[in-house]
């Protein structure tokens, strides 16, 4: 992992790319995504995560989060851990997924090189991640991460994307809370 985006300051918010391997179109499924805003409801509830600001694309997820604990670094661990776990089952036992076997190749083709992640591989490792250190770092990646499904094509204004924070920060009911910024 390069050395400009690890996780330095643990009590400051930070911008993070979660990406899944082999750019694999997983949350395209609805089920997926929603397994994903669960979470970081859990972590917002249980964990102590400001959650800032979420995009959930089709193949990558933006986030921009503060641990409360000050262990930002081992809240991303549990995330990608149980997250990778959980959808890796989710997705290998859908009788619907029609993509199975391909996902399952892509899956196992990265876990080939990396050693930690046993049979399948569901998390790129890199996390991108960028300390937020003044106001306006937080609103460009806010910007940034809301603009993502715009610039994507699949909307034309952030607010109608459903899986982002952009509807929170219109006045518009968000799928999950947020911690405003």
């Amino acid at each position: 992992m390069g050395e400009a985006y690890q996780i330095r300051d643990q009590e400051m918010p930070y911008f993070l790319t979660f990406q899944v391997v082999g750019w694999a179109d997983v949350f395209t499924r609805k089920a997926y995504r929603d397994f994903i805003l669960e979470n970081l409801s859990y972590c917002r509830i249980e964990k102590g995560l400001y959650v800032y600001g979420y995009v959930i694309m089709s193949n990558h997820i933006h986030l921009v989060v503060q641990q409360k604990d000050g262990e930002l670094s081992d809240w991303v661990r549990d995330f990608k851990k149980f997250t990778s776990k959980k959808l890796l089952k989710m997705i290998l036992e859908n009788p619907q997924e029609s993509r199975r076997e391909w996902l399952k190749m892509i899956f196992e083709y990265h876990a080939e090189f990396n050693k930690r992640s046993g049979d399948l591989q569901f998390w790129t490792h890199e996390n991108h991640a960028i300390e937020l250190y003044r106001p306006e770092m937080i609103e460009s990646r806010m910007k940034y991460i809301h603009e993502n499904p715009v610039r994507a094509g699949l909307v034309e204004n952030a607010e109608d994307y459903l899986y982002s924070s952009a509807r929170n920060y219109s006045g518009l009911n968000g799928l999950i809370e947020v911690d405003y910024w």
